[in-house]
């Protein structure tokens, strides 16, 4: 996945929350886009609810899909 990808979706008016699903079968959620840091190979996404911050390659993130809300 590339970071422009990301931009897109962290970018979209308004905000749709989304999941990153990863080569290893784990999956995270983005809530609010400024919970998101994107770098050039890497994303950092904040966690406020258990105080972690996760640290992602984006080499490994192989699909982004929209929540579902209920």
């Amino acid at each position: 996945m590339n970071a422009d990808a990301i931009r897109e979706w962290l970018r979209r008016e308004p905000f749709e929350p989304f999941q990153l699903r990863l080569s290893n079968g784990q999956f995270y959620e983005v809530r609010h886009p400024e919970l998101v840091a994107l770098a050039r190979t890497h994303l950092a996404l904040a966690d406020p609810t258990a105080d972690r911050i996760e640290f992602i390659a984006l080499m490994h993130i192989n699909s982004i899909g929209a929540l579902q809300t209920a």
